[in-house]
C-alpha cells in the first residue's frame, strides 16, 4: 500500500526489453535503502525491486502492465514520480493507494490560475470507473483531490509545491498518465451495480 505522496523524482537509467517484458533501471538517491523484492510504486505502478546496484535499481514490468500504464512509453533520461510502500503506524498524508494502475487518461488542458495549476484529464468512462468532486484520485502515483468531476473527464488543482517536486511541471496537453481511482469508491461502484 501507498499514500500518493511522492518520495522522490528519480530518473530513467537504462531500459531493456525481453519478450513482453520491459526492465527498467532507475537511479534514486534511496537505492541504498532498499531491499530486494521490495515494492516501489513508478508513476503509481507498484513494481518489485528485483536487483540492486550502488544508486541503481531494476523492476520489470510484464506486458499486462505495460498493456495498462504510461510505463512502456518512458525513456532513459525521463523522470518517474517514486513512493516506497508505507510503514504502518505512520501519518497516511494521502490517500489509501494500492499500486494499482486501472486505466490511462490523457491530459486535456493545463491553466494557471492565481497561483494553482488546474490540470483536466479525459479517460474512458466504458471501464466503469467515476470519478467524484472532493474525493480521491491517483495521478502518476500522485494523491490528488477532484475539484470538478465530469463523465468522462475530471480536473484537480494542483499547488506550487506539488508542481516543483513531481512530474506534474513536465506534464503537458496530449501526455498520456496512469490513474487509479478511489479504492473506496471502485467497490461503492461495483455493490452499486450488483
Amino acid at each position: 500500500m501507498f499514500t500518493g505522496i511522492i518520495e522522490e523524482v528519480a530518473s530513467v537509467h537504462h531500459l531493456e526489453k525481453e519478450n513482453d517484458n520491459l526492465h527498467l533501471t532507475i537511479k534514486a538517491n534511496f537505492t541504498s535503502e532498499l531491499k530486494i523484492d521490495q515494492s516501489v510504486a513508478h508513476n503509481g505502478v507498484c513494481l518489485t525491486v528485483v536487483e540492486i546496484n550502488n544508486d541503481l535499481f531494476k523492476v520489470t514490468a510484464i506486458k499486462e502492465t505495460l498493456d495498462k500504464t504510461n510505463l512502456g512509453n518512458l525513456k532513459v533520461g525521463d523522470s518517474v514520480n517514486l513512493e516506497r510502500g508505507m510503514i504502518l503506524g505512520e501519518r497516511l498524508d494521502g490517500h489509501l493507494v494500492q499500486g494499482h494502475v486501472d486505466q490511462t487518461g490523457v491530459c486535456i488542458e493545463k491553466t494557471s490560475q492565481n497561483g494553482s495549476h488546474i490540470f483536466t484529464f479525459k479517460y474512458d468512462e466504458s471501464l466503469g470507473n467515476v470519478t467524484i468532486e472532493k474525493g480521491s484520485i491517483t495521478i502518476n502515483g500522485v494523491s490528488l483531490t477532484v475539484v470538478n468531476s465530469k463523465e468522462d473527464r475530471f480536473s484537480v488543482a494542483i499547488i506550487p509545491y506539488t508542481l516543483e517536486h513531481t512530474t506534474f511541471n513536465k506534464i503537458v496537453s496530449g501526455d498520456i498518465v496512469n490513474l487509479e481511482f478511489d479504492v473506496i469508491g471502485k467497490y461503492a461502484r461495483r455493490l452499486y451495480k450488483q
